[in-house]
């Protein structure tokens, strides 16, 4: 490939990049009835996913879950050996200095894994950029919800189901409510494949873990800058 096809293949994927779709999102009422279809900010929405960048934070996310705490003891740290098993000559047998070396049952082991951290650093805009193309992927597909709000007082998980079932979302959801909306995460937490987070927490592997996105009129974003906030 010629510099100046490279250079006209690179321009066409920036322009691609940098396309802005208008997509909306159908909003309920507290009991599960239609009110209307809301828009959905395009910054947010409404552009073409990066598939990489995504790829690479949410193995950042997973990386940096894992507690790092396996260990193995080497030939110092294993307990006993101090004395010679035999004689340094006359057995036939290759000399040991040590029942604790690598090679010898009990002994201690070569290479193991020692505590580490497994913290990958990523840069903030492209947390920012993965998680703009998860919810972009998402409403692609349709599968971004708005509730107005939640109204379970007293907390029951039995409303918080038949609200769910009246809005026809189906599989793995997650509902970010808001954090003073203490009943609504109480009601929802006990059903099985639902996620209640607040908007602080919203990752990009939550919203690609699950098949719905659901959102309050309080909850979902609508800058650039609540997502800023959030990375």
């Amino acid at each position: 490939m010629t510099v100046s096809a490279t250079t006209e293949l690179i321009n066409e994927r920036r322009e691609k990049r940098s396309l802005r779709t208008q997509r909306s999102a159908k909003r309920f009422d507290p009991s599960g009835a239609f009110i209307d279809d809301v828009e959905l900010d395009p910054e947010l929405f409404g552009i073409v996913p990066n598939v990489a960048v995504m790829h690479q934070v949410v193995t950042a996310q997973l990386a940096a879950r894992r507690a790092g705490t396996q260990s193995t003891k080497t030939r110092s740290e294993v307990r006993g050996g101090g004395a010679k098993p035999f004689r340094q000559k006359g057995t036939g047998r290759a000399r040991q200095g040590t029942t604790r070396a690598p090679h010898w049952a009990g002994g201690g082991v070569a290479l193991g894994p020692k505590p580490r951290s497994y913290e990958q650093k990523t840069p903030k805009k492209m947390v920012r950029l993965a998680l703009k193309s998860a919810l972009s992927d998402r409403a692609k597909l349709k599968r971004i919800a708005v509730v107005s709000s939640f109204d379970f007082n007293p907390i029951s998980t039995k409303e918080a189901i038949k609200l769910l079932e009246e809005i026809k979302v189906r599989g793995r959801l997650l509902v970010v409510v808001s954090s003073q909306d203490v009943e609504a995460y109480k009601s929802m937490r006990n059903i099985p494949f639902v996620s209640c987070i607040v908007p602080d927490q919203l990752t990009t592997y939550d919203v690609l873990l699950c098949d719905w996105v659901i959102f309050t009129d309080e909850t979902l974003p609508t800058t650039k800058e609540e997502v800023a906030d959030n990375a």
